[in-house]
């Protein structure tokens, strides 16, 4: 499949952000030249402003694009391929190199542990997609580092304040998640860029209720791999009965004597 994501005009990237709360401003992204940036295989855009994104045509990303769409949701189809195409941005726009293979296969399989039939019954639904991502990845002729970028990629895709601070790949591939859930950094892409990817990848119009029940479905089996992350709040609004583990309990209540 060739998507190609076309923006009319340039827009201005570097916008202020403005009414963002204190969780965004925790979660936001710093200076790129805080990032790491590692020369793969594409290089940024000298401008910053690409007239046309397109998603990655080989057959490996061919291949991703058929799996996750006979494995996953519309809803989930559509938000993995806009944290693509948002993640992609981002890397332009912080003038990162990264391979567009990689990211793809990263944004594409994040969720993928939310799904019923790679659901593990103890691992964090993160693990489960990330190690999804790597029995994929391995049939096809990958150096090893990559297949690990790939899997360290999913696998933080819900820790923040680490990302950012890894290979582009990793940051990139929550910068999309980010973006497209959270809203992070949401003033820094143009009117048009944000327009054409929904345009492409139609976000429901109840995307953040449906997006959240898409979250519960796929970790309410399982509620104590959401200790220490963020899916234990989806868990205490949805259910009831849901009971936090207390980081201070377990280490009052551990074996040792003081």
């Amino acid at each position: 499949m060739t998507c190609t994501v076309d923006f009319e005009g340039g827009g201005d990237l570097t916008r202020e952000m403005s009414g963002y709360n204190r969780l965004r401003q925790v979660l936001q992204f710093q200076n790129s030249e805080r990032a790491m940036s590692i020369s793969t295989k594409v290089s940024p855009s000298p401008t910053g402003h690409p007239s046309a994104m397109q998603i990655p045509d080989s057959k490996l990303a061919k291949d991703i694009t058929e799996f996750v769409r006979d494995t996953e949701s519309t809803l989930l189809f559509n938000h993995s391929s806009r944290v693509y195409c948002f993640g992609a941005l981002a890397g332009q726009r912080r003038g990162l190199s990264f391979d567009p293979e990689l990211l793809y296969a990263g944004a594409m399989f994040h969720d993928v542990g939310l799904v019923p039939s790679y659901s593990s019954a103890t691992d964090r639904f993160e693990v489960d997609g990330a190690n999804a991502a790597r029995d994929f990845l391995r049939r096809y002729e990958l150096p090893s580092e990559d297949i690990d970028r790939v899997w360290t990629a999913i696998a933080l895709h819900t820790t923040p304040g680490i990302p950012q601070y890894m290979h582009p790949v990793v940051a990139l591939v929550t910068a999309g998640v980010e973006m497209d859930v959270l809203g992070i950094d949401y003033s820094n892409f143009a009117d048009t860029e944000r327009d054409a990817v929904v345009r492409a990848f139609p976000r429901t119009p109840s995307f953040k209720e449906d997006i959240l029940q898409a979250f519960y479905d796929g970790i309410k089996h399982k509620p104590n791999t959401t200790f220490g992350n963020v899916k234990a709040d989806v868990l205490a609004e949805k259910d009831p009965s849901f009971k936090r583990i207390n980081f201070c309990s377990i280490i009052r209540n551990s074996p040792w004597g003081g």
